[in-house]
């Protein structure tokens, strides 16, 4: 089962435990995810299976979409529900400030996460660490906010708020911040991710589900193609003349045929009599491959 599975998963549970459960589905040995979910989290977690694993570094995980409560009156050590309260306030925003202080982060911002985060400092993860009562100093880091939208009020002094970001943001960490804009200590209540780059809450499907079309035999029904969230790369159609050479993942010559996708050091999804074979990169007038997929027959 060469493809990926978008799987919803529930909050709770580890993206690690979400893997083991489809390696059990799938009888597959070689299956990952990509966009790690914390436990407490919900959402879109993208699975890879078989030989699409080779694609992981393909996909497009810059753009991601989350709906986070943000809980104003308390800031924790994790930044979230599950911490320990580190400072309490009562002066609760209305939701115009909470609005205005919004669209002000915005763009590049830089953010300091929690103690509690999976960045790794000296090869280990600042939670290990943490858990161990070391204090080490968080690196600050870089990333990307598209756009922060205020949903509504949420019960007990929440705001419901869906966030378009890059990869590498801490949701929590906005919330913290926020608060702190506010004037009044916050956390992160609970999380959604609704989208992690083409995969999307609107297809994803339960690990319940998952087990039931696998009993069913129909597991296979709900794989989404090794190709399908590769739309962003170039395509080059192979001559069917090269056939043997990209049987045998042989370099391939492109003169005369590679057309304006080939320009040279680019990325290009390959394909042979409209069958997707991978990933390869033009060099020297070759094409190199950098995942080769073999379509099934």
């Amino acid at each position: 089962m060469n493809g990926f599975f978008n799987i919803m998963k529930p909050p709770g549970m580890s993206s690690a435990a979400v893997v083991a459960v489809m390696r059990r589905l799938t009888g597959e040995k070689r299956v990952g995810h990509a966009g790690t979910l914390d436990p407490e989290a919900a959402g879109v977690l993208p699975v890879m299976t078989g030989k699409a694993a080779r694609l992981f570094e393909y996909l497009v995980d810059k753009e991601k979409e989350y709906e986070a409560v943000c809980a104003f009156g308390s800031s924790t050590d994790t930044q979230d529900a599950t911490g320990t309260v580190l400072e309490t306030g009562s002066n609760y925003p209305d939701i115009e400030t909470v609005r205005e202080k919004a669209q002000e982060m915005t763009g590049e911002i830089v953010q300091r996460p929690s103690m509690y985060s999976a960045i790794k400092v000296g090869g280990k993860p600042l939670y290990a660490r943490a858990r161990k009562g070391e204090t080490v100093e968080v690196p600050e880091r870089t990333v990307v906010i598209y756009s922060i939208d205020i949903i509504g009020e949420e019960p007990e002094h929440g705001v419901r708020m869906r966030i378009r970001c890059g990869k590498g943001t801490y949701i929590r960490t906005i919330c913290d911040d926020l608060g702190r804009m506010c004037g009044c200590p916050a956390h992160m209540r609970s999380l959604v991710r609704t989208q992690s780059g083409a995969f999307t809450i609107d297809t994803a499907i339960t690990l319940d589900e998952a087990r039931e079309l696998a009993a069913q035999g129909e597991l296979a029904g709900k794989m989404i193609p090794p190709d399908a969230p590769l739309g962003h790369i170039a395509r080059a159609d192979v001559p069917e003349k090269y056939r043997k050479m990209v049987a045998n993942g042989a370099k391939i010559p492109v003169a005369g045929w590679e057309g304006e996708a080939l320009l040279d050091g680019g990325i290009v999804r390959v394909y042979l009599n409209d069958a997707f074979w991978g990933i390869a990169q033009k060099q020297d007038g070759m094409l190199i491959w950098k995942a080769q997929i073999a379509p099934e027959e």
